[in-house]
């Protein structure tokens, strides 16, 4: 149906079209219009060196599928902590997750956090940290993390953007 692979430079156009067209849509029921229209245009953009970093994944559809090869979601860990603090021991911090919005509930986003724990797991690291959207919670929940309360990410000079701490030890 799909797999998850590394992700590479040649993706970076296709995920920063995925983020623009689905977190949208998908943040659009637990955001207010004066959080998203600031919000939005700093979020909804791939990360060249996120992306390229070698702990940020893709989901493609399998090719024999009517969407063959298209990235389905995307998503990875860093030892840094989003915003560049120091890195600590043991700890990565999951980063820039997004499934397409055309096809929540499908697996794609459950395949994709098990590869990136298993891969967080595989370089050394206990824990994972994560910020995610009010939208996003009960999928983080489901996947072990825990909340631990709400937090307000800055985004620039005055664009605060309303998001919930959670962590899993791995």
């Amino acid at each position: 149906m799909f797999h998850v692979r590394t992700a590479t430079w040649a993706d970076i156009a296709a995920i920063d079209a995925l983020l623009a067209r689905a977190y949208p849509r998908l943040l659009r029921p637990d955001y207010p219009p004066s959080v998203l229209v600031t919000a939005l245009p700093r979020i909804s953009r791939a990360q060249p060196r996120l992306v390229t970093s070698g702990t940020y994944f893709v989901v493609e559809a399998q090719e024999e599928e009517e969407e063959g090869g298209a990235i389905l979601g995307a998503g990875g860990w860093t030892r840094d902590a989003p915003g560049g603090a120091a890195a600590h021991p043991g700890l990565g911090h999951i980063r820039h997750v997004v499934t397409d919005d055309r096809q929540v509930r499908r697996g794609i986003g459950r395949a994709l956090m098990t590869h990136v724990i298993a891969t967080a797991r595989a370089a050394g690291l206990t824990r994972l940290d994560c910020l995610s959207t009010r939208t996003a919670v009960p999928f983080y929940a489901a996947m072990g993390f825990a909340a631990l309360g709400p937090v307000t990410v800055p985004l620039g000079p005055g664009i605060d953007f309303p998001a919930v701490a959670m962590t899993r030890a791995i």
